[in-house]
């Protein structure tokens, strides 16, 4: 299973101790799912979110871009099959078609950027449509 977690600390607000919030993203049941945790060591006080589906909220996206650097797509066949691609793209995003031409493009190109849980969970979607990618640290340049 692929995942991703990041711990990190600040001042808790109710008694000044250490807080400690833990964030994570993984694949599960062919969805990307994130969850929180947050705990207090001064006052005992936290709290969780269960692993959730659905578009992971930004903040946790960078923390774990942050952390982890972000992750690149690419197609490893320039000839691959963008009707193949396109639909991929709309059906795993919620995009229109003309929205997932554009990503199609940007992944011919460029690739796609995230995560790297969303990066293998877009690779594998588009695995199993025979279309190629890799996977791997996005560069700059």
């Amino acid at each position: 299973m692929t995942s991703q977690g990041v711990s990190v600390t600040g001042e808790c607000g109710a008694c000044g101790g250490v807080l400690t919030r833990k964030v994570g993203q993984h694949i599960d049941q062919d969805e990307v799912r994130w969850e929180t945790e947050t705990t207090c060591t001064g006052c005992r006080a936290g709290g969780s979110t269960p692993p959730t589906s659905g578009t992971t909220p930004e903040e946790i996206r960078q923390l774990l871009l942050t952390e982890h650097g972000p992750a690149r797509l690419t197609l490893t066949d320039g000839t691959a099959n963008l009707i193949s691609v396109t639909r991929v793209l709309s059906r795993t995003h919620g995009l229109s078609l003309g929205e997932a031409r554009t990503m199609a493009a940007e992944l011919r190109t460029t690739g796609l950027v995230g995560t790297l849980v969303e990066m293998e969970w877009l690779a594998t979607a588009l695995r199993e449509r025979a279309v190629t990618v890799t996977v791997g640290p996005a560069t700059a340049g």
